[in-house]
């Protein structure tokens, strides 16, 4: 018994969020980070509500090439280079994706996984590629995908496996 509470309490402490806040990550409500990689400023990072990261996601705010200058320019032995990221309201960043310093995320955005993101991202927008480019509007994500939709976010996992197992079935011959 002490044993799961123990694990638990440890989880609890170690989760990407508390890391985040602990970090000084400023985030907002009902943010969700599936990563532990914040760069070596974090307190440089600001996020507003309603974000999700997946895993692996990098958030980078120190451009190490400095090195390179300092190295060659006696004037610049002491020099960093550092800018902030800024990510607005309900912003989703798919998997090992890299946010880069000086990177502005609007609202309404939605990064595909692998991208590497670096300048600023308009709002309700969908971007992905490396480098990251605009793909298409939110609207027109929404209307490109529906079809595929599935009502399934209320059930519990058993419950959701069988859902979707049976819709396979029903829409894709190779599931048959």
């Amino acid at each position: 018994m002490l044993k799961k509470i123990y694990n638990r309490v440890l989880r609890t402490m170690l989760s990407p969020n508390n890391l985040a806040k602990r970090l000084g990550v400023q985030f907002g409500k009902n943010c969700k980070f599936g990563t532990k990689k914040f760069g070596s400023e974090p307190f440089m990072i600001k996020i507003g509500n309603d974000f999700y990261s997946s895993g692996e996601v990098q958030f980078i705010t120190h451009d190490g090439s400095v090195n390179i200058l300092r190295n060659i320019h006696e004037d610049h032995k002491s020099i960093d280079l550092f800018s902030p990221i800024v990510i607005g309201n309900n912003v989703f960043i798919g998997y090992r994706s890299i946010i880069l310093p000086g990177t502005r995320i609007g609202d309404n955005v939605i990064v595909g996984a692998g991208s590497v993101v670096k300048g600023k991202l308009e709002s309700n927008s969908v971007y992905a590629g490396v480098p990251v480019k605009y793909i298409c509007s939110i609207e027109e994500y929404l209307e490109k995908n529906k079809k595929n939709f599935i009502d399934t976010k209320h059930l519990q996992p058993k419950d959701k496996k069988n859902y979707v197992q049976k819709w396979l079935r029903d829409n894709y011959d190779e599931f048959n």
